[in-house]
């Protein structure tokens, strides 16, 4: 089957096609004309569901925007009203209205003849929504959509200056792949301690989200926000007992090699002690790796290298450029970190975030690249419903193009000495993000089970959990004040909670993608492609499947994935 990227709008059927949310008045008739109209055979179930879906798609999109604009720029109060009315003003009264629908949708006696394999993750997912839905949660939901982006007003304020000239912390941290030791401690030291200075307003977020977010659990009829959560976010097919057996599975076979990593880091750059702000240097006389210089640069590169690998991915950020819907470059006012937001009615999504130069701003750019391809192959899927595709799945589609995108980063590199350093950092990568998913996420079930602990608890907890993930090459004494507070820097734990494990359970089926690349390209991208046009119509081991790969992440596995990247990477 071909692809196009020559995406379209969706055409309105339902609503007006030049209707604009401006209120909840504005949007009220099209939820009254659907809870009241009567639904008398399968072809009126469908329409109604069409049209619903069209609805949800409309408020989807204009909410998707409200806060790509915030996080764009954070100095814009405007733009933060904009968002803030949104959540505050019309999401609450929306709520009771889409479960209603919910049920509707559940009761009619024509879902019986709905075909069941093409429907059975949508109806799932409806039934999840209605089991969760508590009137009382509302308000507190309005507060948690609105308090969750204030660590980006927080986080975007943060600059430092080094050599006399400012940088957010995302441009600061080139300096910390410099030849220069003397000058790497430096910029470490001033990053931490610009991270310090809103260490308690950081700590009072936190707080405040948790105490919200275990009264939903609570009011909900669970025992804690991270039962809650599992159900939320659609884990029907791991639990916790599975995210404890990652941790451990970690600790007993990626640690050893990542303590073989930093060992030979250390030999590599001649010290005898490695300190954290070596962990990303050359030896004296190995300039960093520059890959681009501007914005416009990643873009241009980014595409010539996708288009490379399969011309339709290169054509969909060529699309999204002709759109505008990329911002890259790091700068002051603007949100931390990066993402693709799928746009439900455009279908070409947008890309956010920091660039700054560096090798880790690429694995960023076709990391996003790949959620965006996965926007593009879902979009001509029939309901909204059907494109709400599992994370973890998600994740796969980003971090295997990580992988796959490798052989083609000489558009990013002038020699074959560069591109070969750049495979091997991105490889080291890919085995060092491990301890640090295993780490977020030990904390995260710790701190929901543990709702009312005090800062100096959580602080206690998250150093004992670190430094079960941390290497003993890397020498941290002297620094517990900047590892105290670690946490703080993740903005997952702030903005989505429970939102990590899925980079881990990814990256395992991103490995086994590319060990398929590996011996034969073509039906790797293929089965990569297949499983991402499906969406979320099947479910998520299901969806594995289709790509090939296993849904499993025990210690044999993990095991068996490691040895794979440490022989193809020649790092050890």
């Amino acid at each position: 089957m071909t692809h196009s990227a020559d995406i379209q709008k969706l055409p309105r059927h339902f609503l007006s096609g030049d209707f604009v949310i401006t209120s909840w008045e504005s949007l009220e008739p099209y939820f009254i004309n659907l809870e009241e109209r009567e639904i008398g055979s399968l072809t009126d179930l469908e329409k109604w569901m069409k049209d619903a879906s069209e609805l949800e798609s409309v408020i989807n999109e204009d909410v998707c925007w409200r806060q790509i604009k915030m996080t764009c720029d954070t100095e814009n109060k405007e733009l933060e009203q904009s968002f803030t009315f949104f959540m505050m003003e019309i999401q609450p009264k929306v709520q009771p209205f889409a479960d209603r629908l919910n049920k509707k949708l559940l009761s009619s006696p024509f879902v019986k003849q709905l075909d069941e394999k093409k429907y059975f993750t949508y109806l799932r997912n409806v039934k999840k929504n209605i089991d969760l839905f508590r009137e009382e949660n509302i308000p507190i939901n309005a507060e948690l959509n609105v308090m969750q982006q204030q660590f980006g007003v927080i986080a975007g304020k943060m600059m430092v200056e080094v050599n006399g000239q400012e940088y957010t912390l995302q441009q600061a941290a080139k300096f910390l792949e410099d030849p220069d030791r003397k000058l790497r401690e430096e910029v470490y030291r001033k990053i931490n301690e610009r991270r310090l200075q809103d260490k308690e307003e950081l700590n009072t977020l936190f707080s405040s989200l948790l105490e919200k977010r275990n009264q939903v659990a609570l009011n909900a009829g669970f025992v804690n926000y991270r039962d809650f959560r599992f159900a939320e976010l659609g884990r029907f097919d791991y639990d916790k007992e599975a995210c404890f057996q990652f941790h451990e599975a970690v600790k007993l076979h990626v640690m050893p090699l990542v303590n073989q990593l930093y060992e030979a880091k250390k030999k590599r750059l001649g010290l005898d002690t490695l300190r954290p702000w070596d962990v990303d240097a050359e030896p004296a006389g190995v300039q960093p790796l520059r890959p681009f210089k501007t914005g416009d640069e990643l873009t241009k590169k980014t595409i010539a290298c996708f288009d490379n690998l399969k011309p339709f991915f290169g054509e969909c950020l060529k699309k999204m450029k002709e759109m505008g819907h990329l911002d890259l470059e790091s700068r002051k006012g603007k949100a931390p970190g990066g993402y693709n937001c799928p746009l439900a009615e455009s279908g070409a999504p947008f890309i956010f975030m920091n660039a700054a130069g560096t090798l880790d701003d690429v694995t960023t750019m076709v990391h996003e690249g790949g959620h965006a391809i996965h926007s593009f192959l879902s979009h001509e899927l029939e309901l909204y419903g059907f494109k709400e595709y599992p994370t973890e799945i998600a994740e796969v589609a980003s971090m295997a193009m990580e992988l796959f995108s490798m052989d083609y980063w000489h558009e990013f590199f002038d020699t074959d000495e560069e591109l070969k350093r750049a495979k091997e950092q991105q490889l080291e990568r890919v085995i060092t993000i491990f301890p640090w998913i295993a780490t977020i996420d030990k904390f995260q079930h710790w701190a929901y089970e543990n709702p009312e602990h005090c800062n100096e608890e959580r602080a206690k907890q998250w150093l004992s959990i670190l430094e079960e993930f941390s290497s003993p090459e890397i020498e941290f004494s002297g620094l517990e004040e900047y590892r105290l507070h670690g946490w703080q820097r993740q903005l997952h734990l702030f903005e989505v909670p429970f939102y990590y494990i899925e980079y881990g359970i990814a990256q395992l089926g991103a490995i086994g993608l590319w060990r398929q690349y590996k011996q034969s390209p073509e039906p790797a991208i293929n089965n990569y492609i297949n499983a991402l046009s499906k969406g979320g119509t099947l479910t998520l081991p299901a969806l594995f499947e289709l790509a090939g790969l296993k849904f499993d992440f025990s210690p044999d596995h993990i095991n068996d994935l490691m040895n794979f990247v440490k022989t193809e990477s020649g790092l050890l």
